[in-house]
């Protein structure tokens, strides 16, 4: 994945991000129960980070560091974790919460991976 690939997903994720927690913010507010609005904020916040945390990712490879990895691994718990979270908050399934924690070992996958990535430059 070229360093043009990953500050470009960034970029569409951070949008979605704030997108979706304008969204929780304005559209949300007293139409779904406290569980489904603690769901909608947590989505939103990891969502948000982490669309940060890959244009950082996307600078490094500018710059010549192997992180392939951290990218994919951080825009895969990003769609699975906070994808989740907002499906069940807006009336999904509740079966998608066993999903949930396949996202955050992704997230945690890619920050590893990151770390990683500093050795084998």
């Amino acid at each position: 994945m070229s360093a043009r690939t990953v500050v470009a997903l960034a970029g569409i994720l951070g949008a979605l991000a704030v997108a979706a927690g304008a969204f929780g913010a304005h559209g949300l507010q007293g139409k779904i129960d406290a569980q489904a609005m603690a769901w909608y904020e947590t989505a939103a916040r990891y969502h948000l980070l982490h669309a940060v945390a890959l244009l950082g990712v996307g600078a490094l490879a500018a710059h010549g560091y192997r992180v392939r990895t951290a990218a994919l691994a951080l825009t895969v718990g990003v769609l699975v974790f906070s994808g989740t979270l907002y499906a069940m908050a807006l009336g999904g399934p509740r079966w998608l919460g066993a999903v949930t924690p396949i996202g955050g070992v992704a997230l945690i996958a890619g920050w590893v991976a990151l770390a990683a990535s500093q050795r084998t430059r």
